[in-house]
């Protein structure tokens, strides 16, 4: 018995240990999409340092000898496009989008987390749904709503579109933060006297912080990539354009000018790029908050 036993152990002491292929094909997978998205993101920032003919020539070189920062000089003085301007707007339009969807997607997002009724739990599946509708496809009945109120062509009537684009998410993700707030803060406040605005504004909304955080960054990468959006509704002439339209303002007509297309392209998603790196811990933490809190 004891030879057998014996034979036993050494058996399975022999056995290789079984290949980890799952984690293998991770690796693999998230290489191939970094590559993906550094290539065309080293392409612009070295581009945008280059002459047109070292640009076709050797587009994947990097000689500090060839670089120089005559073309960013250039763009940033473009007489087609004030980057200054651009910078200024569409930062106008950030702050007011960001401003308007916490006022607006908060309180909401309370209440349905708040209530228990089935009606309520329909009501945010539909804000859910609302993530899932393209804004192309609500363009055309938005410009016929906004003419007849009177407010195509205005600041007032493109930030009320792009809040109304950024609801749907902030609402699901609030909701689901506010959910995992316990609500026995909500009923010792009330027992103080507090009413249920107070509630939410001193109790609630600053608990909040990092799902609201991420989706202030969220919105504003949204707001300063759009395109569609305020190259339809405020158009060229009334003279408003942000980073993304006054670039295609800017390059249009030199399409096969890169000297003039990469630094211009580099100059609009500067700004993004610092705000990213600086916060890019904020947005991982509040999509995983509701998640692991409580």
């Amino acid at each position: 018995m004891s030879a057998i036993r014996l034979a036993r152990v050494r058996t399975n002491v022999a056995k290789p240990a079984p290949v980890k292929v799952r984690g293998l094909g991770r690796i693999v997978f998230l290489t191939v999409t970094s590559i993906l998205m550094l290539v065309p993101m080293y392409l612009l920032v070295v581009s945008a340092f280059k002459s047109q003919q070292d640009i076709l020539a050797h587009p994947f070189s990097l000689s500090p000898d060839l670089l120089t920062t005559e073309y960013l000089q250039k763009a940033w003085t473009n007489p087609d496009f004030n980057i200054v301007k651009g910078y200024a707007v569409t930062a106008l339009f950030v702050v007011s989008v960001n401003l308007l969807s916490v006022a607006l997607a908060g309180p909401v997002s309370y209440v349905i987390a708040r209530r228990t009724e089935k009606r309520f739990r329909v009501l945010l599946l539909l804000f859910v749904a609302g993530t899932f509708i393209p804004s192309q496809v609500l363009v055309i009945p938005v410009v016929y709503t906004l003419k007849y109120l009177g407010l195509m062509g205005t600041i007032p009537g493109f930030v009320l579109f792009e809040t109304t684009l950024t609801l749907p998410f902030s609402i699901f993700l609030y909701a689901g933060y506010i959910m995992t707030i316990p609500a026995s803060l909500d009923e010792a406040a009330s027992v103080d006297g507090a009413g249920k605005h107070r509630v939410f504004w001193s109790i609630v909304f600053p608990l909040m912080k990092p799902a609201v955080v991420t989706m202030v960054i969220l919105n504003t990468f949204s707001v300063w990539n759009d395109f569609v959006n305020p190259q339809i509704i405020l158009g060229p002439g009334s003279g408003l354009y942000t980073v993304t339209t006054g670039v295609y303002a800017a390059v249009s007509q030199y399409s096969t000018d890169y000297t003039v297309v990469f630094p211009t392209l580099l100059l609009a998603v500067a700004p993004l790029l610092v705000v990213f790196v600086l916060l890019q811990r904020h947005v991982i933490s509040g999509l995983t908050a509701g998640a692991t809190k409580g």
